[in-house]
């Protein structure tokens, strides 16, 4: 509780400019300062920008977007997203451009403010309903009510709102394997999924995942020398539930979770080797291919889809150089499970932000 607590007070520092096209005022409106929640998104901002920079702003009909160094910024990824992936070395304050004119359709969804954030919230929440429960309906049988005070629990930071509301999802929580004492007498009566938790509560064997991978060929030292992202192009998606495996004495983590959405690329054939001489096969890892990435990651995002292999990543084909959920770089060994219980966004979407290693550039062209 007090990770997540952590989570949902995060911010980020943002110094925005106005494009320099649409300053018609000598001098220039200097920039604006704010604290962006993490769990947040940009176009929720604007009520907080537009005042500060009208004055100044060519007349005609807003259509707000940012974008940074150039890069036109997804509005529907979570602002502490947009931060992690775009900026390998933190950059504080974050220093953004804001455009009230010349909305880059061919490059962004249309966003109508927050009718149209909130709208794509609770589609996530849906997906991720469909992922974890097999069907919408918990989110479908939501009042309007509910959804509008779950929706104002996230614009407004409040995570006891927040809580008290999203308990009517019954999602339930993931089975803690970082606090779990195990018990021996109690195994027989566990399955991998769907199993009854404390509190009467489902556990989930099903994770929403969204990993956001961005791959280099050359190596580098610090964070400040990795190479830019200046286009979404660069970035490759997967978006596709993790299923924790457990086995008796060993931990499902961060590490293993990572093996099984990019079994191509995390390969060790020292693992494959020692697996000829077990005296009792196993089954390889099934990594479930459903498509439920949402239309608009389809659209704007090159999909991959992971084959069934077993694997693990540090003498593979690509050696991974950063990982990053909400902000911090966990260890690979933590237990997926508390990840998953504290880091994930408010629409119950884990999202995790890789930075890839690869011997040539083109390693990751479809």
């Amino acid at each position: 509780m007090e990770a997540q607590k952590y989570v949902w007070e995060g911010a980020i520092p943002l110094q925005i400019h106005l494009n320099e096209s649409e300053v018609t005022t000598l001098p220039p409106p200097p920039p604006a300062l704010i604290l962006a929640p993490r769990i947040g998104y940009l176009p929720l901002l604007i009520p907080l920008i537009k005042p500060h920079f009208a004055a100044t702003l060519p007349p005609g009909v807003d259509t707000v977007w940012f974008d940074y160094k150039g890069l036109p910024l997804k509005w529907y990824i979570p602002t502490g997203v947009l931060f992690d992936l775009l900026c390998a070395e933190p950059e504080r304050p974050w220093n953004l451009t804001v455009h009230f004119r010349g909305y880059p359709n061919n490059l962004l969804i249309p966003c109508e403010g927050e009718d149209s954030v909130k709208w794509s919230f609770i589609n996530s929440l849906k997906e991720a309903d469909y992922i974890i429960s097999g069907n919408c309906k918990n989110v479908m049988h939501m009042s309007q009510f509910d959804q509008l005070e779950l929706w104002h629990s996230v614009m407004n930071g409040n995570l006891e709102a927040y809580l008290r509301t999203s308990s009517k999802l019954k999602f339930g929580i993931v089975e803690d394997e970082y606090t779990l004492k195990i018990d021996l007498c109690s195994q027989k009566s566990r399955k991998t999924t769907g199993e009854v938790g404390m509190g009467g509560q489902m556990k989930t064997g099903k994770i929403p995942v969204r990993l956001y991978i961005w791959s280099v060929s050359e190596d580098f030292e610090d964070f400040e020398d990795m190479p830019k992202i200046d286009s979404w192009d660069k970035i490759s998606y997967i978006n596709q539930p993790i299923e924790i495996h457990r086995e008796e004495g060993k931990c499902f983590t961060l590490h293993d979770a990572l093996k099984s959405l990019m079994p191509e690329f995390l390969v060790d054939k020292s693992l494959i080797d020692e697996e000829s001489f077990r005296l009792e096969g196993e089954d390889e890892q099934v990594i479930l291919s459903e498509d439920l990435s949402s239309n608009r990651m389809a659209a704007e995002g090159r999909e991959i889809s992971c084959q069934s292999v077993e694997s693990t990543c540090t003498s593979g084909a690509a050696e991974i150089k950063l990982v990053r959920i909400q902000g911090i770089e966990p260890k690979l060994e933590i237990p997926f499970s508390w990840v998953v219980n504290n880091l994930k966004n408010p629409e119950h979407f884990l999202h995790i932000c890789v930075c890839l290693k690869f011997p040539q550039v083109n390693s990751l062209d479809r």
